[in-house]
């Protein structure tokens, strides 16, 4: 019998399906009360020959036993300590029949658990139930107390920031106003300084008509002959006008240089002030795209990592004192601009003021040496006249050798021409004739005559040398006088009957 029971609860017992007399598998009872113990064992394939195993045994509650489906080539029951043995083996076609004693064996084998214990189970299942579903119910209720929560915490969030955003645009847009009226003023102001500028580039222009003029006079003076080349008052005023008018050039050119230098901070300025005004549309554009986004707007997506990026260059009060700066720089190149503008004025009226009043008196001296010159030259006219005959007398004589001498060439050229065939007849008929030689007497006779001609046209124009020099006293100082005359009454006060510039802007 002590064979069949066994020795202890940890000691190894067979498990398996026992065949009826009616073939139909007989399962041990179920230790567990878990339903996922109860499996048939046909539903796994069976070890062939069974083994012992800590998890095939039934009476220990925190293993599972495991099943084998039956072969009916090997034993589906076993009754010896070592079952291992092929003579141990127990089937239906074994002659060894089984006690009548060994099921009831089996039946006290597999109940191993009291009454009590069955309650105690049965009472931890239904606590531990409780729990489960207590502590189930309380996360429930945490999780829609979480959700309620943290859905109001976000649509306060989004709320608090669409208010932010929405005092943002107010900022972007109090400070665009403020930075487009500045743009708007210093455009105004460049405007006006490069009209002034223009007027002060034209009146250096024009500087230079009477400078050239100025210079003219000088030039035309310096071809004064022999004792009218003095330096008289007319020069002297002359020379003073041309100091005038440079020193009033290059004081121009330096406040146009200045100018353009203040219309470059100017335009800095105005470019600074545009780029933040561009900046600022295009942050309130963006920022008036994010205040119009809700929940239900089409185009928002996740955008995992965005929170930690952090691009930003400034602050509220860098960002305000930025604006701030360049309202405040352009409010500053304004007063200087203006200024500048007081100063192109200044420059305008002081330059034309002192060489309109050095025209005058320039004009004033012309018109006091033009008078004295025309006083001398009336004097030597009369002495002049007759002299100026006779040289008339002479250059005719002069004139009319010259045209016999020129007369002279054509019948040279006929002789020459003659001689010239003749020494193209051939052979014999080369012949010195009579011909020949008057040939050779006619071209010695015509320059014999020309050579005559040209000693009486050298003695002509000695004789017209002779006769200059003796007048030359007479007739240089009166071609002195009228010289001086011409050039300081057609060709300087000529060009000085009109002022050629405004005389104020």
């Amino acid at each position: 019998m002590e064979t069949f029971m066994g020795h202890t609860q940890t000691a190894s017992y067979l498990t398996g399906p026992k065949f009826g007399g009616s073939g139909a598998p007989t399962f041990l009872p179920s230790i567990s009360t878990m339903q996922s113990s109860y499996k048939a064992y046909d539903a796994y394939p069976a070890p062939s020959p069974l083994r012992r195993s800590l998890t095939t045994l039934p009476w220990r509650p925190s293993t599972y036993y495991q099943t084998a489906q039956v072969n009916p080539s090997t034993a589906v029951t076993k009754s010896l300590p070592e079952p291992l043995g092929y003579t141990n083996q127990l089937s239906e076609l074994d002659s060894i029949k089984v006690p009548p004693v060994f099921v009831a064996a089996r039946s006290a084998l597999y109940t191993r658990y009291t009454p009590n214990d069955w309650s105690h189970s049965n009472n931890s299942n239904y606590m531990a139930s409780d729990r489960v579903r207590s502590s189930a119910e309380r996360l429930r209720m945490d999780t829609a107390r979480l959700c309620l929560e943290t859905a109001d915490k976000t649509v306060r969030t989004q709320t608090d920031v669409g208010k932010r955003l929405g005092e943002r645009i107010g900022d972007i847009q109090l400070w665009k106003t403020e930075v487009n009226h500045e743009t708007d003023n210093m455009i105004t102001e460049i405007a006006t300084l490069v009209e002034k500028k223009r007027i002060l580039e034209k009146a250096l222009q024009e500087t230079e008509n009477p400078l050239h003029i100025g210079q003219e006079c000088l030039y035309n003076r310096e071809r004064r002959q022999q004792i009218d080349l003095v330096h008289d008052q007319v020069e002297r005023e002359l020379i003073k006008e041309v100091d005038i008018i440079k020193r009033c050039q290059e004081k121009m050119r330096q406040t146009v240089e200045r100018a353009n230098m203040q219309l470059s901070l100017n335009r800095a300025a105005q470019h600074e002030l545009e780029k933040d005004s561009g900046d600022k549309i295009l942050a309130l554009n963006l920022d008036g795209t994010c205040h119009t986004l809700k929940n239900t707007s089409r185009g928002i997506n996740f955008h995992d990592g965005i929170q930690r990026i952090d691009n930003t260059l400034s602050v509220p009060e860098t960002w305000a004192k930025f604006s701030n700066d360049n309202i405040q720089r352009s409010q500053s190149e304004r007063a200087a601009s203006k200024q500048m503008r007081n100063e192109i004025e200044s420059v305008l009226n002081q330059c034309s003021n002192e060489m309109w009043s050095q025209w005058n008196g320039v004009n004033v001296g012309f018109n006091q040496r033009v008078q004295e010159t025309n006083e001398t030259r009336n004097k030597l006219q009369t002495h002049l006249s007759r002299v100026l005959q006779e040289t008339f007398d002479m250059e005719k004589n002069i004139e009319l050798l010259k045209k016999a001498i020129q007369d002279k060439e054509a019948p040279m050229q006929v002789a020459q021409t003659r001689l010239t065939t003749r020494t193209h007849r051939p052979n014999v008929e080369l012949c010195r004739d009579p011909v020949q030689h008057r040939l050779v007497e006619e071209v010695a006779e015509i320059t014999g005559t020309v050579e005559n001609l040209q000693a009486k046209l050298r003695q002509a124009e000695n004789a017209l040398q002779h006769l200059l020099r003796t007048k030359s006293t007479l007739e240089q100082d009166l071609s002195v006088k009228n010289n001086s005359l011409f050039i300081d009454r057609e060709k300087c006060l000529g060009m000085r009957k009109t002022f050629p510039m405004r005389s104020s802007y």
